[in-house]
């Protein structure tokens, strides 16, 4: 068995499901149980159920500083994972613990916060959890001003530029890894935006800001997606549009794996 996750390779063959490859084809959405789609910006539980099967073991906690709709809160439960989540919403928390125990798992802990994730004392709430590390860190932050979430001030969809939208997701990075276990993963799943006529490369300015705090860089997995809330049914006229003009339609969104190696 490995150190990070539950795999056994003297059956490495039975693990068809666990991706591999750095290209992920995802044609249709997981919305079976608790899960919705009808949250703004939240991912396809997909993404979170490869992460947690591949970089995480039974038993192991997992954090979400950007927990919305509480997808990845609901595939730790499924795999046994525990979970902490944080969102500056409150009744965005309220939403999502109502979905999560529908499913009524007891084999892991859920635990929800309202909160800045850039300043909370993670340190008490891992505390009241009797722990001291997680072993898995997930970043899934709104891709700057695409998508508003809320009138907070500390929402990172309210940051008035790039180069604040950077220094504010360090901040929460810097206070959520300082809890990772030394040796353990994290993953950041950001996609780009197109502003002024041209491409704002969101994602791999997020990339920077781990690279630059001595993370090791494991994976760039590109994910397609199709239709989003926002540009539902109008596949066509963003056709048109792109063809009228010199501009591609997003298709993608990066997963960036990490590896933290210094305490």
């Amino acid at each position: 068995m490995s150190k990070y996750n539950d795999i056994d390779m003297n059956f490495w063959k039975d693990y068809a499901e666990i991706e591999t490859d750095s290209l992920w084809i995802i044609d249709k959405r997981d919305n079976s149980g608790a899960h919705v789609g009808d949250y703004h910006g939240n991912f396809v539980p997909q993404i979170p159920h490869q992460l947690f099967i591949r970089y995480t073991k039974k038993g192991d906690w997992i954090l979400d500083p950007f927990m919305g709709s509480g997808t990845s809160l609901i595939e730790a439960q499924r795999l046994q994972r525990n979970a902490i989540g944080i969102d500056l919403q409150q009744k965005v928390i309220e939403d999502a613990l109502q979905r999560i125990t529908l499913e009524n798992n007891d084999s892991s802990k859920i635990i929800c916060h309202c909160g800045d994730s850039s300043e909370i004392e993670f340190k008490n709430i891992l505390d009241s959890a009797k722990i001291k590390k997680v072993q898995f860190v997930i970043f899934h932050p709104p891709y700057w001003d695409i998508i508003k979430f809320s009138d907070n001030p500390k929402d990172l969809s309210n940051c008035e530029n790039l180069k604040e939208f950077q220094i504010s997701f360090g901040k929460v990075i810097d206070n959520t890894t300082a809890f990772l276990e030394k040796n353990r993963y994290c993953a950041c799943i950001i996609g780009d935006k197109y502003a002024k006529s041209q491409v704002v490369p969101l994602g791999f300015h997020c990339m920077n800001l781990f690279l630059e705090r001595n993370f090791l860089l494991k994976a760039i997995i590109v994910k397609n997606f199709g239709e989003t809330k926002g540009k539902a049914n109008q596949q066509a006229i963003w056709r048109y549009r792109a063809l009228k003009n010199d501009f591609y339609i997003f298709k993608h969104e990066y997963i960036f794996i990490f590896k933290k190696i210094t305490n």
